[in-house]
């Protein structure tokens, strides 16, 4: 069963392993951090938020300095979609923005698929119907 997690990434919960949701590349195991499964590019944060002010003139240019500042874009080798972009301080270990239970997903979606099989054999349940003049 394969469960969506984020706009781009997903989990095969048979395989335990994270997928692209673009391109269905598998990333790596699902029980570690995806972003060491991707590509990772490292920009200098002054690409993305220029100076405001001349630099020759002003030590100051509210530019975020790249020796405390570091943005990093993960992105799928697979198609080169790009799954997630962090701010951190150079140097630092990627950050865990997820961590999942592995077990407790496969329990609940188990579950539910065991309620869709009780759907299609027709155990459906009725809905409760409004009597004639009570609104929904």
């Amino acid at each position: 069963m394969k469960v969506l997690i984020t706009e781009y990434l997903r989990i095969d919960l048979d395989t335990e392993q994270w997928e692209c949701r673009c391109c269905n590349h598998v990333i790596g195991p699902a029980r570690e951090l995806y972003k060491e499964g991707t590509l990772v590019y490292h920009r200098d944060p002054r690409e993305i938020h220029p100076p405001l002010l001349d630099e020759k003139k002003y030590a100051k240019t509210f530019a975020p300095d790249p020796k405390w500042c570091a943005i990093l874009e993960y992105y799928c080798p697979g198609c080169g979609t790009l799954i997630e972009t962090e701010y951190t301080v150079p140097g630092h270990p990627p950050v865990r923005d997820l961590e999942l239970d592995i077990d407790a997903l496969k329990a609940q979606w188990s579950k539910r698929k065991e309620e869709k099989v009780h759907i299609a054999a027709g155990d459906i349940p009725t809905p409760a119907r409004p009597r004639h003049g009570q609104s929904h």
